[in-house]
């Protein structure tokens, strides 16, 4: 019975042999294509893992830092102001909302600019005061401002599903004037940039890393990709 079996299977292969070598060549060439992406990912994960961190930087008084907020997408700073507002800061760069947006004759723009959105939010009030604004190393300008519901992370990827306001250039120079100084008063000013574009040079690293690793072991079928 078994040499039957066997004759029979014999006797396929020998009247199709391609199957057999086409997917013994398929599973070399994919055995090799991985291997050559392991090595590259592992080689660009230990570079970057050799980088240099920025220079440490603590952000202006009174601000602090949000527990977490290297490994999430919401707040990065917050503040009490007075006895009854809550000041929080999302931060996030040009490229990162238009990739490629900054063209090449910009040089460091893209990097200098960084946008903020910014809450205040007072208790009992369903509602928050949100600012969006563009931080450079040596200015602040206010793009919009918009009331939004109040959330329990104000993450600048919250959407209003209201009416948004005007145009802040719309408004008259007077006003315009007025909404700058309600914010510097609450510490939103250029002084913020040194820390927030280090903390962001951090995120980047952290998510570089974290992307060659998890990319390593999803190659690698039995997940035992190893980076040292």
């Amino acid at each position: 019975m078994w040499r039957k079996v066997l004759a029979a299977a014999t006797g396929s292969l020998l009247h199709h042999p391609w199957r057999t070598i086409a997917c013994r060549h398929s599973t070399n060439v994919s055995s090799a294509v991985n291997s050559m992406l392991l090595r590259s990912l592992k080689d660009h994960y230990l570079e970057v893992s050799k980088m240099s961190p920025p220079t440490k930087v603590s952000p202006p008084s009174p601000f602090t830092i949000v527990k977490g907020s290297l490994d999430g997408s919401g707040p990065v700073l917050k503040r009490s102001y007075g006895d009854h507002e809550e000041i929080s800061i999302s931060v996030m760069r040009l490229a990162n909302i238009i990739p490629g947006g900054a063209g090449e004759d910009d040089g460091d723009d893209s990097i200098n600019q960084l946008f903020l959105h910014v809450d205040v939010s007072k208790p009992g009030q369903q509602d928050s005061l949100h600012f969006l604004c563009g931080l450079y190393p040596d200015a602040l300008g206010i793009h919009s401002i918009s009331m939004r519901p109040k959330a329990e992370s104000s993450g600048f990827l919250i959407l209003p599903s209201q009416y948004n306001g005007p145009v802040f250039e719309d408004l008259d120079e007077r006003m315009r004037d007025a909404l700058h100084s309600y914010i510097e008063e609450r510490g939103i000013n250029e002084d913020l940039f040194p820390f927030l574009q280090a903390w962001l040079y951090v995120k980047d690293h952290r998510n570089l890393m974290r992307w060659f690793k998890s990319v390593g072991t999803f190659i690698n079928e039995n997940k035992s990709a190893k980076y040292s």
